[in-house]
């Protein structure tokens, strides 16, 4: 894809990632979350400019940085990330002011990274950036996964071998009057 292409790939996919962050949104655990960040991949790898003819090592250096950087922000927002689930065992998720700053900071870097590379003399196309942005997805998508999984395991309710709910300890003491149960 030519650069301009890839631009505006990334715009879009970063903006409709962004907005469906911080908007409640019911959260599967099963379904295959992997599948936009691999099309991303695979649509960076395509291209055979991804690093430039010159400086072959630091452009190199500064493509392994943007990834590293990509995976450390993609970690950021799944861990910054709200995860509750309903009563009726859904689990949901929504993006919370520390989100927020971890795109902010995710997008200064990102800057700060190409201003490097354009001092250094290094082609930078958009394609290293696509393929940056293919794992922070690829990781924010699989830690939320576990998370879901993880919420969903938490919050299933323990039966006994009947089908009864198991007590907790304490459960059948008699209350004083005046106390209230919570």
């Amino acid at each position: 894809m030519p650069g301009l292409a890839d631009a505006l790939v990334i715009v879009a996919v970063a903006g409709l990632v962004i907005a469906r962050q911080f908007r409640p949104s019911r959260m599967n655990a099963e379904r295959r979350w992997w599948i936009v960040s691999a099309v991303l991949g695979i649509a960076a790898l395509r291209d055979p400019g991804i690093l430039g003819p010159q400086h072959h090592a630091a452009a190199m250096g500064l493509l392994a940085t943007a990834l590293l950087l990509g995976l450390v922000i993609g970690a950021g927002l799944a861990w910054t990330t709200r995860i509750w689930t309903e009563a009726d065992g859904t689990v949901w998720s929504r993006g919370s002011k520390a989100t927020v700053a971890v795109w902010i900071v995710g997008i200064g870097v990102r800057v700060v990274l190409f201003a490097l590379g354009s001092v250094l003399g290094v082609h930078q196309d958009a394609s290293a950036a696509l393929l940056a942005l293919a794992g922070t997805l690829l990781v924010r998508s699989g830690v939320l996964a576990w998370r879901a999984r993880t919420s969903i395991a938490v919050a299933a309710p323990v039966t006994g071998p009947v089908g009864a709910p198991v007590t907790a300890y304490g459960d059948a003491m008699a209350r004083p009057a005046w106390k209230e149960p919570v």
